[in-house]
């Protein structure tokens, strides 16, 4: 198994602009997709953000699978939202 990335004793992955954050056996994880982003330096700083809370049920239709999304001008206040929404859904 190879290593994994983990916050908060979960899962973090990342595949390209795609990011990952939960368990799958999880009712729900965040997923984050880096829409923009810009130079600063020698790094990509992401400058616009999709943040959704998303179901993991495989019955859910893929439309189902969205439960709260959002958009955010940088990757830190996307995964704060992002984490705020994720513990709030895992409560219910």
């Amino acid at each position: 198994m190879e290593n994994v990335l983990t916050y908060k004793g979960k899962p973090l992955v990342r595949q390209g602009n795609f990011l990952f954050y939960g368990l799958p056996t999880d009712k729900c994880i965040l997923f984050m997709n880096i829409l923009e982003s810009k130079k600063s330096g020698d790094l990509d700083v992401a400058t616009k953000v999709l943040v959704q809370i998303q179901s993991t049920s495989e019955t859910a239709t893929f439309n189902e699978k969205v439960i709260k999304q959002c958009e955010k001008n940088s990757f830190f206040d996307a995964f704060e939202i992002g984490m705020i929404w994720l513990e709030r859904e895992l409560k219910k």
